[in-house]
């Protein structure tokens, strides 16, 4: 024994441990956090799924499963309670509205410092204005010290219509592994179709159906291109079988690939020539983050915190939502003028070596950890 005090803990308290860019942020911020500055620990809500718990290299992380059930579960914050009292962290740290209420669970179990994460809306809400979801995050506002938004408007969302005073939120982007997610070698980009992909939640909210649209329009219009070009939708989620019936309904299932959830996403988008986000709101997107740390130029919809990171006509191009012409017309403009992807693909590297890695992200959480420990209120 050294003498040295144990380092303070931090509880993430999560919906569900499972596909999404929310629950990578987490398992990227525990998996980096120096365990001698603090020790974490993952809460899930509603169960865990494997593939991402074994994507937790370190074995001092405990990952606890409350397993409630769909909608109403009383006997959830009871169990929550009894967890707080047994792992007595110093820190609590909530993430969306599936877990705000968590905050009041909190403060029974007498959790010294709390803090609450946004990173983005619902499809049923892609503007987080529902009366019923305002009403919850505003009676839980006296339990917050500190919001972290993902991104400036969401920043100024908590502050107009969640009233949260603007000194208790630090905005704080995600971060990406550079070295995981890497260009392509020339080796690998040789010779390849044009191959436009998406990796995400199959979700109304992300709005797949809208690029299956775009690209089915685009071969319509250049039916000479169908031998060379290509989509790849990547990811699970609620909305698989109806995007696949409308690849199938359109004639154009030997161009699209449904692959599902996957495990070599690095490499997978090392295999598209420009990537898609055509949602109908981000936060801050883990997967635009990823694909332009990859080299590839982005798509993606002018909505929440994409302009943030896509540098219009420099990294990428941005469409106005619910424009379809303008989605296929960017789309286009890559499939026309190779060079300007590679050009833009280049230049979103370098954006996100500069200001998003993951190291950047992880001292900017541990540091602001400190910063809520030497806070007052």
């Amino acid at each position: 024994m050294n003498g040295r005090p144990r380092p303070l803990l931090v509880v993430h308290v999560i919906y569900r441990l499972d596909y999404g860019g929310l629950e990578n942020g987490v398992v990227n911020l525990v998996n980096r956090i120096p365990a001698g500055r603090y020790r974490q620990a993952i809460v899930c809500l509603a169960g865990v799924g494997q593939e991402f718990r074994r994507r937790i290299r370190r074995d001092d992380v405990e990952v606890v499963s409350l397993g409630k059930r769909p909608g109403k579960d009383p006997a959830a914050y009871g169990r929550m309670w009894r967890v707080l009292r047994r792992l007595r962290p110093t820190i609590v740290h909530t993430r969306n509205l599936g877990t705000v209420d968590m905050q009041w669970v909190a403060v029974a179990a007498g959790v010294q410092r709390r803090v609450h994460g946004e990173h983005g809306w619902k499809a049923s809400d892609p503007r987080g204005l529902g009366p019923r979801s305002l009403r919850i995050r505003r009676a839980c506002r006296p339990a917050v010290h500190r919001y972290v938004p993902m991104s400036r408007d969401l920043a100024r969302w908590l502050e107009a219509a969640v009233h949260v005073r603007p000194e208790r939120i630090r905005q704080a982007y995600n971060g990406v592994d550079t070295e995981r997610f890497r260009p392509a070698t020339p080796v690998e980009s040789a010779g390849r179709m044009v191959r436009i992909g998406t990796v995400g939640r199959l979700d109304p909210v992300k709005n797949q159906a809208a690029l299956i649209a775009a690209f089915h329009g685009i071969l319509e219009r250049h039916p000479e291109l169908a031998p060379r070009l290509r989509l790849i939708i990547a990811g699970d989620g609620p909305l698989r079988a109806v995007l696949a019936e409308s690849v199938e309904r359109r004639g154009i299932g030997s161009q699209v690939w449904l692959p599902g959830a996957r495990s070599d996403v690095p490499a997978l988008m090392r295999a598209m020539d420009v990537f898609v986000l055509p949602s109908l709101n981000e936060g801050i997107s883990n997967t635009i983050l990823e694909a332009m740390a990859t080299g590839r130029p982005v798509v993606a919809a002018r909505v929440g915190g994409n302009p943030e990171l896509v540098v219009h006509g420099r990294t990428g191009l941005l469409y106005e939502p619910g424009d379809p012409a303008g989605l296929e017309a960017a789309l286009e403009a890559y499939v026309a003028t190779p060079g300007m992807g590679l050009d833009h693909g280049g230049a979103a590297r370098e954006r996100v070596v500069a200001g998003f890695s993951i190291d950047a992200m992880v001292r900017r959480y541990a540091d602001f950890y400190d910063e809520l420990l030497s806070a007052r209120n």
